[in-house]
């Protein structure tokens, strides 16, 4: 079994966070060490570590992460103009919290994505 982290005691509201959205499914919160003006993280409530723990039972919760930004998006006012949504996978793909989460970033130009 995965190790909790700290996200798990977010979706258990064990510890505060401005949570936007949850359901049986995911939860959304502000991150706290924001990149943008809107900068939000969409998590599934199960723990799953990474991305290459996702299995096929996993497809709904999944998928529900992308209708949730898109909700979020428009009701933080950044889905006209345009955002980013990132999944980072262990070391090399930037994860540091091993629960997987997508960062929903938007209200300004965010610029390259990778900056050689």
């Amino acid at each position: 079994m995965a190790e909790e982290t700290i996200f798990s005691k977010i979706i258990r509201k064990e510890i505060p966070a401005d949570v936007l959205y949850q359901d049986e499914l995911v939860t959304a919160f502000r991150d706290i060490n924001p990149r943008a003006p809107s900068h939000i993280l969409i998590i599934p409530n199960k723990l799953l570590p990474t991305v290459n723990d996702v299995e096929v039972e996993d497809e709904l919760m999944m998928g529900r992460m992308f209708t949730v930004a898109r909700k979020l998006a428009e009701s933080e006012g950044v889905a006209e103009d345009g955002y980013r949504l990132i999944v980072n996978c262990n070391p090399f793909g930037g994860q540091e919290v091993y629960h997987i989460h997508m960062h929903l970033l938007g209200g300004r130009p965010l610029g390259p994505m990778i900056v050689s």
